[in-house]
């Protein structure tokens, strides 16, 4: 398969572009595409065979749901069986805007491949011009996971997904980089209080300012199904090993030198006060106060990790709050739980 890449400029005629993967969509194929977070791989979420085909490109696991997109927010009453006042705050507050609400699905609307049987749907209303031109073009739901090969980093710009996914799909919209950097925050409005299952763009404070205390709940045991993406495996990963260390210099520059004394080629990715000469590579990720800088760098700095030698990657920690929180939540799926001690 021959994968195009459209490139699509603000004030410049993309009206070819859009209409051959609205075609491609309509007919059962496969689009990446710009969203304010990362970059999705779409298709047609009512079309059982091309939802199918996400996964065989991704080689993602097929008991892991996805996230469906939408172009505007009365299209939720298609999908959802019931919608709670308190979801219809969090509509009101956050969309357009990097926020999944799950709800109770409407029985036979949405293939059952992306909701793999679990009777509940994830919708979306992501705030990015490309993307919402394309799914109101479309005027149908996307299915959208992120569009890398399954496990790895995050794609934030359309390079990325052509690293991955080339010959996979046939065609990458290319929207420029992305902003927030994270996927969006998932929140299960079917239970009472609301449970965030993965931290994301929109942070605990400002969803407990809209509707009260909610709960977290961001783990799965290993065999049963997760309710939303992130919760149950390995994600984020580049080729080298991650290992999650503390935020400070002598802690780091110690554990460069016990690596290099193993032989090992190392390279950190941290904030910008901690960058050190001492390890074969460091890829800064913004200020350590700036969470948000943190998150819109790091999957493209594990993704950098790639084009090195690296033999084992130490990845500072980001603070417990805020953003911090999401960027931990990726950083412990890359280093899969790991942590340098000496």
């Amino acid at each position: 398969m021959n994968t195009q890449t459209l490139k699509v400029d603000k004030g410049v005629d993309n009206h070819h572009s859009y209409q051959q993967t609205v075609d491609c969509l309509r007919n059962g194929g496969l689009v990446a595409f710009p969203t304010e977070t990362v970059y999705g791989l779409g298709a047609l979420a009512t079309d059982p065979n091309a939802t199918k085909r996400i996964f065989e490109a991704k080689g993602r696991p097929s008991d892991n749901p996805l996230i469906v997109h939408i172009g505007t927010k009365e299209e939720v009453n298609t999908y959802a069986a019931e919608i709670p006042e308190s979801a219809l705050l969090l509509m009101e507050a956050f969309w357009p805007g990097p926020l999944t609400l799950i709800f109770n699905e409407k029985p036979g609307v949405i293939a059952e491949s992306v909701t793999v049987g679990l009777g509940t749907v994830g919708l979306r209303m992501p705030d990015h011009p490309v993307a919402l031109k394309l799914l109101r073009l479309l005027g149908g739901p996307l299915a959208a996971p992120s569009a890398n090969r399954s496990g790895k980093p995050s794609p934030t710009r359309a390079s990325h997904v052509a690293r991955d996914l080339d010959g996979r799909i046939p065609f990458i919209l290319d929207g420029g980089a992305t902003g927030v950097g994270v996927e969006s925050t998932v929140i299960d409005m079917t239970s009472n209080p609301p449970a965030i299952l993965r931290p994301g763009g929109i942070t605990v404070d400002m969803i407990e300012a809209v509707i009260g205390p909610v709960r977290s709940e961001t783990r799965v045991e290993e065999s049963d199904a997760p309710r939303a993406p992130g919760m149950k495996y390995m994600h984020y990963s580049p080729d080298a090993p991650v290992w999650l260390i503390e935020p400070d210099r002598t802690q780091i520059e110690q554990a460069v030198k016990v690596l290099k004394d193993e032989g090992k080629k190392v390279a950190v990715i941290g904030p910008d006060e901690l960058k050190t000469d001492k390890s074969s590579w460091y890829f800064a990720t913004g200020a350590y106060a700036d969470p948000s800088q943190l998150a819109s760098n790091l999957y493209d700095v594990l993704r950098k990790c790639d084009e090195t030698e690296a033999d084992v990657i130490l990845a500072v920690e980001a603070p417990p709050e805020g953003m911090g929180i999401a960027v931990m939540n990726r950083l412990k799926k890359a280093a899969d739980g790991k942590r340098f001690s000496m």
